[in-house]
């Protein structure tokens, strides 16, 4: 085992830093920005249209790189994929920057236009830029290295101190002095980021070149930025022409264009992995077997079947709909090829990855307008941002983390350290104390108090990030373990799409659970300590489907 880590990790490390600098950094603004009242240059929106955009914006993210690792893998290579998703973002921000410069130049529903590309071409270049990055930092190691864990624990350190500097800066100058010089300041960072990787990009030797590329050279040529150059404004330009034709569709075609797009997706990521992991025609039947699945559902959902079952009839299929996926899963678990069973132990660990996320971007949404609302923000007659309560948790990340990265070595030493699975179950055994607190503090305001202590806050982010610590960071480290090496970043762009999932739900799980009168926080709670118990009950086979990786 070498000792100590390469350079690159600390040029990979400050990318990534100045790339969540920009996006918490414009994060920390959406919401408040959305319902501020158009007289203070917001949009005036309710809480659950504030909500629920930051559902649709939070979800995209996560879910374009998928687009983002396959066009790595077949095409780009990681490396100008990267280059180009950090020059996309930063147009992206200045155009959020745009629409509250110009709150008094432009109508409330052009400048909601303005700020809809502005996140559209954010969504896109996070796809280009997210899932690569990390996969690089993986290359640097092998699969049972003891280092890989505490690689990404510092990696998740650079993460996370670009999520202090940026609601700290951005949100500060956003909510005390003008929303626009916040999204200013967060495309600025984004530049930066880009800036740092090209000074640096030595360091990173032949790892993440585009494909065929010849020995010996370590940097992109002047070929290549012709290339990312070229890529970054089709990518905008094809997102503003996208976004311009779907706002003149009727509501009928946009939906039907969604269900076919969601279709292609599902099925364009399993004919790639498939087909990554099947030697000869034998993906064949494996493909044909999702299409048929995917087929049959499309049938019984929009054919009128669904909606012709009684309401037992439909939660009985759901029973046995969820009995089939278990089996499923259990025999792709106890499959003899390594490649098969080890997906099997990514898409059980994404599904509940899920669950977690779902409470944590509650931080963006209903935590930051509990801040704004309820919350005692004022000390000594100064009154702080509700924008700097999303700061506890990357500080307690940045001092827990490094306490993490050693534990984690050490246990290794002793033969004690927990596997992937039981660290999984105890993130989210953490989330569930988190929203048990949480729970108490509503608790206090539906009776009767005005304002919460902010305690109350910062307990529930810090014990947040504790599982945070125990799931993020080892999910990212396990599916560079996992992964078959041909395929690991469009894997990892399905691992982020359990993250937009989750960011989809958090933001939607309000208007939903309203509809049924019941409480969101311990909804929440419950649901991550029932997937906590799950993923210990199943943890025998989770271990052994990973085929000696721990």
């Amino acid at each position: 085992m070498k000792k100590g880590h390469p350079k690159a990790l600390y040029t990979l490390f400050a990318t990534e830093m100045w790339e969540r600098f920009s996006y918490y950094g414009m994060r920390a603004l959406f919401t408040l920005y959305l319902t501020a009242e158009l007289i203070n240059g917001g949009f005036g929106l309710s809480d659950d249209d504030a909500l629920k955009l930051y559902a649709v914006f939070t979800g995209l993210v996560y879910l374009t790189p998928i687009l983002g690792g396959w066009v790595a893998d077949k095409f780009l290579g990681k490396r100008k994929t990267v280059y180009i998703g950090g020059l996309v973002m930063a147009v992206g921000q200045f155009l959020l920057a745009a629409s509250a410069f110009l709150a008094h130049s432009l109508s409330p529903e052009t400048r909601l236009i303005l700020f809809n590309f502005g996140l559209g071409v954010l969504i896109i270049g996070n796809g280009f830029f997210k899932p690569n990055i990390s996969t690089i930092v993986g290359d640097f190691y092998d699969d049972n290295d003891p280092r890989k864990d505490s690689a990404f624990n510092i990696f998740y350190m650079g993460i996370n101190l670009g999520a202090i500097m940026g609601p700290f800066i951005a949100g500060a100058l956003g909510e005390k002095v003008a929303w626009g010089w916040g999204f200013l300041a967060a495309g600025i960072g984004m530049i930066l980021s880009v800036i740092w990787l090209n000074a640096r990009e030595k360091t990173l030797e032949d790892k993440g070149l585009p494909p065929h590329t010849p020995p010996g050279k370590l940097v992109l040529d002047a070929k290549d930025w012709r290339d990312i150059i070229m890529y970054s404004i089709a990518l905008i330009v094809g997102t503003f022409v996208i976004m311009t034709i779907w706002r003149n569709l009727p509501d009928s075609v946009t939906k039907v264009i969604t269900i076919i797009g969601f279709t292609a997706m599902i099925l364009g990521l399993s004919y790639v992995i498939i087909r990554g992991i099947e030697e000869g025609g034998a993906w064949k039947k494996k493909f044909y077997g999702v299409v048929g699945v995917v087929a049959l559902f499309l049938i019984v959902k929009y054919g009128g079947i669904w909606d012709s079952l009684s309401e037992i009839a439909q939660k009985y299929t759901l029973y046995a709909v969820a009995l089939l996926a278990l089996l499923g899963i259990i025999m792709l678990l106890r499959n003899e090829n390594k490649d098969w069973s080890r997906m099997g132990v990514i898409i059980t660990l994404a599904f509940f990855n899920i669950a977690f996320w779902a409470g944590f971007e509650q931080a963006g949404g209903t935590f930051n307008i509990f801040a704004k609302k309820f919350t005692d923000r004022t000390f000594f007659g100064w009154e702080m941002p509700a924008s700097w309560f999303q700061n506890i948790n990357p500080i307690a990340i940045l001092i827990l983390a490094p306490i993490f990265s050693v534990v984690w070595l050490k246990l290794d030493k002793m033969k004690l350290n927990p596997r992937t699975s039981i660290k999984f179950a105890l993130g989210l055994f953490f989330g569930a104390l988190a929203f048990f607190i949480m729970t108490q503090a509503q608790h206090l305001i539906d009776n009767g108090a005005t304002k919460v202590s902010p305690m109350w806050l910062f307990v529930v982010y810090v014990v947040l990030t504790l599982g945070e610590l125990m799931l993020s960071p080892i999910g990212l480290s396990m599916i560079t373990k996992l992964a078959n090496p041909k395929l690991v970043s469009v894997v990892m762009g399905l691992w982020m799409a359990s993250f937009a999932a989750g960011n989809f739900m958090a933001g939607m799980l309000k208007s939903i659970l309203k509809t049924y009168n019941f409480p969101l926080y311990p909804f929440i709670m419950w649901v991550m300590l029932g997937s906590g118990l799950i993923i210990v009950l199943l943890s025998p086979l989770l271990n052994r489907a990973m085929k000696g990786i721990h």
